[in-house]
């Protein structure tokens, strides 16, 4: 975590020994110098504490990296390639939680070689929400399914595999699934 400690600590005109007092309960200078400098990670209590210490909010002492957009140039559509009549900024994909990847080494149905594939996994009261959408399902020893989700009859789940001529699978119960949401592709 980035954190403006000493800049809102200067700003404020104190000096280490000013703030490691008006922390409750009081700290030593050395202590708040570890954490503005990053020697030693900063914990929500800690934040909060030298926060109060400075009389600002917690959120004021964090700073998030910058992330800026892509610029959009062009629209293709069916009459053609056109610039955009205002201007569109595209945000780059960010790690969320619950996410995972799928990186693809043969090209199989529609994915090619080189894509990626973010999953989001779900539980299994929401396995609904995938129906007819690709699924990564996990399988015993370390295994796993990656298939159209077709059907579910209480804890089985039907799979379509995604190679032309396959057989339908049946998978009961598995503890988590994780469907497709988003595909990279390189050019």
């Amino acid at each position: 975590m980035i954190t403006a400690i000493r800049e809102v600590r200067r700003a404020k005109g104190m000096t280490l020994d000013d703030v490691a007092r008006a922390c409750k309960p009081p700290t030593t200078a050395q202590t708040i110098g570890r954490l503005e400098t990053g020697t030693r990670t900063v914990s929500v209590g800690w934040l909060n504490r030298i926060a109060e210490a400075l009389g600002v909010a917690a959120a004021d002492l964090v700073t998030l990296p910058i992330r800026t957009g892509i610029p959009v140039a062009a629209i293709l559509d069916t009459g053609g390639v056109t610039a955009p009549r205002q201007a569109i900024t595209l945000t780059p994909p960010i790690s969320t939680p619950g996410l995972i990847a799928i990186t693809v080494a043969t090209g199989m149905g529609e994915y090619r070689r080189g894509d990626e594939i973010w999953c989001e996994t779900l539980s299994p009261d929401a396995y609904a929400n995938a129906l007819n959408r690709d699924v990564l399902v996990p399988r015993p020893a370390g295994r796993f399914l990656f298939a159209r989700l077709i059907g579910r009859e209480g804890d089985r789940l039907q799979l379509l595999p995604l190679d032309s001529g396959s057989r339908q699978q049946i998978v009961t119960d598995p503890p988590w699934i994780a469907m497709a949401v988003k595909l990279v592709r390189i050019l």
